[in-house]
């Protein structure tokens, strides 16, 4: 089994406290590499990720309440 699949089996065996440092240890990472970070502050990394992931909810979103006030003619 590969090492991604092996934590993230783990991760939901993981106390609060727990999954907290994993989240500070990934942000550090994420600092120090210093690649795919749009914004950086006390709060967290919002990544090129989370950017993409952002605009396709948005757009899904968009295009479902498209369809509902156009539906296809028939």
């Amino acid at each position: 089994m590969s090492t991604v699949a092996d934590i993230t089996n783990a991760l939901p065996a993981l106390s609060t406290p727990e999954l907290k440092e994993i989240e500070r240890a990934l942000i550090s990472i994420y600092r120090q590499r210093g690649t795919g970070i749009i914004y950086d502050d006390a709060y967290g990394v919002w990544t090129e990720e989370n950017q993409a992931s952002a605009a396709a909810q948005v757009f899904a979103l968009m295009d479902a309440n498209e369809r509902k006030q156009n539906p296809p003619k028939q």
